[in-house]
């Protein structure tokens, strides 16, 4: 079953290159498919030599990209600039929306089968882009294009974990609703498994950690980039999860940034049952706390406006 091949669009940079080792060492990908606009060629030549069976291509510059995505099944878009300190999100829109537009575009023409998983940020603004080339390219199918916003339920669990003594992170599954920025990432901690009780205080507290963490890091590394190696993990988990589910395992739920009809938000990330075509059943918000719910009505009017952004640019993008 596992004849995956796995492209890779922005393989050289700070996610891109430990993302890379992680599905060169998966016994799910059969081809690894490396693009970057630099050092493509020295990434693909290091990682083939790792004693696993996924064969590595390494591909450079435009006019490689068609031969990197013919045939992919997986499509993972790490590409773009980093945050540095003082940033957010948003600000890295204008550089990072024509990567994801012209990345995109090229899989539409090329791939257009594909499962699209945009880890290049805004989130918020980059799916709905995706969303927008891919209907001008009339290849859209809402069920295979995902914002992947894993990386907030990895550090939703472990911070659980860190707080409750003896809970193994790994057993901890927290899902983490609404988008992929500061007060629209929305941890449903009432909805843990296994179930934890944190006074209204430290609730508050835990959930505004996770809402920054991605900030944390970007001060941690001081201008030396953003979160890259848990951004890695992260994103090849979403992956190996949708790579298995395409083989046919059943019951594989992963929270992602989707089309969805769960909220006024046109696009909304919640538990999806992920199948061989790609989002099998939206599992929606389910029962949720009123403090839940307020977080949700508060992230709305930022959600919608990013979105809108997004929309907007891929209609005037040439």
């Amino acid at each position: 079953q596992n004849n995956a091949k796995v492209a890779v669009l922005g393989a050289s940079g700070g996610i891109g290159q430990p993302l890379s080792l992680l599905l060169k060492n998966s016994p799910l990908v059969s081809k690894l498919s490396l693009y970057d606009i630099a050092h493509t060629p020295g990434v693909a030549a290091d990682l083939s030599h790792i004693e696993t069976k996924a064969s590595v291509k390494g591909f450079m510059g435009p006019e490689q990209l068609p031969e990197c995505l013919k045939g992919c099944n997986v499509v993972v878009i790490p590409a773009g600039v980093p945050r540095k300190p003082g940033m957010t999100r948003d600000d890295l829109f204008n550089t990072n929306a024509s990567i994801v537009a012209t990345l995109t575009s090229a899989c539409a023409k090329h791939c257009p089968e594909a499962m699209i998983c945009i880890i290049s940020n805004p989130v918020n603004s980059t799916i709905p882009i995706t969303s927008e080339v891919f209907k001008k390219h009339g290849v859209y199918n809402p069920k295979k294009i995902f914002g992947v916003t894993t990386l907030d339920v990895v550090r939703a669990n472990t911070f659980v974990a860190e707080l409750k003594v003896g809970l193994n992170p790994a057993k901890v599954s927290v899902p983490v609703i609404g988008g992929h920025a500061g007060k629209t990432i929305i941890p449903l901690i009432s909805q843990c498994t296994p179930k934890v009780d944190f006074p209204q205080d430290q609730l508050e507290k835990l959930t505004g950690r996770i809402q920054e963490a991605g900030t944390e890091v970007v001060k941690a590394k001081a201008g030396a980039g953003s979160a890259t190696l848990s951004m890695a993990f992260a994103g090849a988990r979403f992956a190996f999860s949708l790579l298995n589910a395409m083989s046919g395992k059943e019951g594989v739920i992963e929270c992602a940034f989707v089309r969805s009809e769960e909220t006024e938000s046109p696009y909304f990330s919640t538990p999806l049952l992920l199948g061989k075509n790609g989002i099998e059943k939206n599992l929606g918000i389910g029962k949720i706390t009123p403090f839940e719910e307020k977080m949700v009505a508060d992230a709305m009017a930022e959600l919608k406006a990013s979105i809108k952004k997004g929309e907007d640019f891929a209609k005037n993008f040439k």
